[in-house]
């Protein structure tokens, strides 16, 4: 009896670790990586850990949500077949609170890569701030300009023209940086 009650609470133990670092992973192959070296700028609070959960929206679909991001980052999906030198940043949108990372982020990656495109998504900081009626979202700003800056300097070893490198945000992803 006594074994299985050990047994057990392992279980439970491990299980509620697994839920603690429940974080956005992108697909085998691609790797995710800090887009700042060592502390982030401008760390702000944050109301818990990073998670994910998923989401059922309105009219019935389903995506994965990235909340309370702190850590910025960014994943390379390189083109699949011909290589047109192309490379688009992908801001996802989210309500302010949360990135639609697959449906609005990895999902638009594999589009991108499928027509020759390199595409480069950002996990980036979520505002978390309203002035008046409107969202401050200097954080994601400073993501924003740092993941383009990063993909102009490996422009040469990605295989991008560093002159055809473009954005594509949704909802606040494409709001906020046009700033």
């Amino acid at each position: 009896m006594k074994p299985l009650i050990f047994a057990l609470c392992v279980v439970f133990t491990f299980g509620d670790l697994r839920a603690q670092t429940n974080i956005w992973q992108p697909s085998p192959g691609h790797a995710q990586v800090p887009i700042w070296p060592g502390a982030v700028p401008d760390a702000q609070p944050v109301p818990g850990p990073e998670y994910v959960t998923n989401v059922l929206s309105p009219g019935g679909v389903s995506w994965i949500a990235a909340c309370n991001v702190s850590l910025p980052t960014m994943t390379v999906y390189p083109p699949k077949g011909t290589n047109t030198g192309v490379a688009v940043v992908v801001f996802p949108g989210g309500g302010y609170n949360c990135l639609a990372i697959d449906l609005e982020g990895a999902e638009i990656c594999d589009w991108l890569t499928s027509k020759g495109i390199t595409a480069v998504l950002l996990k980036y900081r979520v505002p978390n701030k309203k002035v008046g009626d409107y969202w401050e979202a200097p954080l994601a700003l400073e993501d924003a300009q740092r993941t383009v800056g990063l993909v102009r300097f490996h422009a040469a070893g990605w295989q991008i023209d560093s002159h055809k490198i473009g954005v594509i945000g949704f909802s606040q992803g494409g709001i906020w940086w046009q700033r």
